[in-house]
């Protein structure tokens, strides 16, 4: 198993795959952009603590998976990544002015699906193990349905 993330009062192992695209999904993701939108979305990561576990920056769109804290909530770090390298692109690189009027370069939402170490079946059967008479504690268990 992958190294828990262990704080103050808490051993947490969140992770998400994220996607998200270019608006009108225009291939503009090439050669130095594209370099630089990877070393940009590293740069935002270490920043807000967050750990890269794999991550593809496409022509046109951008693939990640990250770990991150508890306290942190997947729409914030979408928000700061979409925003923050969409502002740095569109300055350095001014050609990208010519295709995105209204400083607009990434598609508006996002796709994001959970990940992690576990399997809904096996909560279920961590749950059921719980509710099971045989078990000496289950006068102390309250069903929760």
């Amino acid at each position: 198993m992958k190294e828990q993330r262990r704080m103050g009062h808490t051993v947490s192992w969140l992770t998400v795959h994220i996607v998200w695209v270019t608006k009108y999904r225009y291939h503009v993701l090439k050669g130095d952009i594209q370099v630089r939108c990877r070393d940009l979305i590293k740069q935002i990561c270490d920043s807000e603590d967050i750990r890269i576990l794999k991550g593809v920056i496409s022509k046109d769109h951008v693939h990640i998976h990250i770990e991150y804290r508890p306290s942190q909530n997947i729409s914030a770090i979408v928000k700061r990544l979409k925003g923050r390298t969409s502002r740095r692109l569109q300055e350095e690189y001014p050609e990208l002015g010519k295709r995105y009027w209204g400083r607009h370069f990434w598609a508006i939402g996002y796709g994001c699906w959970s990940t992690g170490n576990i399997t809904d079946e096996m909560v279920q059967d961590y749950l059921e193990h719980h509710r099971n008479p045989s078990n000496k504690d289950s006068d102390d268990n309250i069903i929760l349905e």
